[in-house]
C-alpha cells in the first residue's frame, strides 16, 4: 500500500509557522513577565499557563467558539480573507500555536530571569536603552535556553492532536496532520500506514529532542 506523506509535510509546515509566530509572541510575553511589574501580571501569567493544563479538546472548543464563522473574529477573518478560518490548514497553525506557545513563554521567561542583572545594570549606567539592552545583552546571554525552548515548542506543535482536530478537522489532503492521520489509519485498520507515519514522526521527534539537548546550556559541575 502506498503511503501518503502529505500529513507529515503538512505537520512540518504547520509546526514551523506556529513556532515562528510563537517565538515572536512568546519573547514579548516572556520579557513582559520577566522584567515588568503591572496590575494583573499574575492573571496574565495564569492565562498563559492555562493551555498547558487544560485538556486539548477544551482548548479546541474555546478556539472553535472564538474563531467560528458566527463569532466576531471569525466574521472579520472571512471578510478579510474571503473564507472561514475553521477547517483550514491555517486553523491547524492557530491550534498548534495555542498548544505550544505557553511552553515557549515559560521557558523563555525562566531564561531571561536567569541572566545576571549586573550586566543589564551596567549597560543602563552607560546610557543604553532598554531595547538595546535586550537585543545586545539579555537575549545573547539567554539565547541557548531560548533556542532549546523553541525547538521543544516545534516538537509540541508537531504532535498536537486534540486542538487541531477540533479547529481544523480531519480533511485528507487539506487539514489532516500526521497525528490525526495516524489516528485515522488505526481506526480504519490501516496498520501499515499507521506504523509508517508513527515511525517517521518518531524519528523527527527524536532528532528534535537531540537538537534541544545540544542547545541547552551546559551544566558546570560544582
Amino acid at each position: 500500500m502506498a503511503i501518503d506523506w502529505f500529513p507529515l509535510w503538512l505537520s512540518l509546515r504547520v509546526a514551523a509557522l506556529a513556532t515562528a509566530a510563537g517565538l515572536i509572541l512568546g519573547l514579548w510575553l516572556a520579557y513582559l513577565l520577566a522584567n515588568r511589574e503591572f496590575r494583573g501580571k499574575e492573571l496574565l501569567d495564569a492565562a498563559v499557563t492555562l493551555p498547558l493544563v487544560l485538556p486539548p479538546t477544551v482548548l479546541g472548543y474555546y478556539l472553535l467558539v472564538l474563531l467560528g464563522r458566527a463569532s466576531p473574529l471569525g466574521k472579520l477573518y472571512e471578510a478579510v480573507f474571503g473564507g472561514p478560518l475553521v477547517f483550514t490548514w491555517q486553523a491547524a497553525v492557530v491550534a498548534a500555536l495555542v498548544h505550544s506557545a505557553p511552553l515557549l513563554v515559560k521557558s523563555a521567561r525562566a531564561a531571561l530571569e536567569s541572566v545576571d542583572p549586573s550586566y543589564e545594570k551596567a549597560a543602563r549606567n552607560l546610557g543604553a536603552s532598554e531595547w538595546r539592552i535586550f537585543w545586545r545583552i539579555t537575549l545573547p546571554l539567554a539565547r541557548r535556553s531560548i533556542l532549546a525552548a523553541t525547538v521543544l515548542a516545534f516538537a509540541r506543535s508537531l504532535g498536537d492532536f486534540g486542538v487541531t482536530i477540533m479547529l481544523a478537522g480531519n480533511i485528507p489532503g487539506r487539514t489532516q496532520t500526521v497525528a490525526v492521520a495516524i489516528y485515522d489509519a488505526v481506526e480504519g485498520g490501516n496498520g501499515t500506514v499507521a506504523a509508517a507515519l508513527a515511525v517517521a514522526i518518531s524519528a523527527v521527534a527524536l532528532a528534535i529532542l537531540y537538537l534541544a539537548n545540544r542547545l541547552s546550556p551546559k551544566q558546570v559541575a560544582g
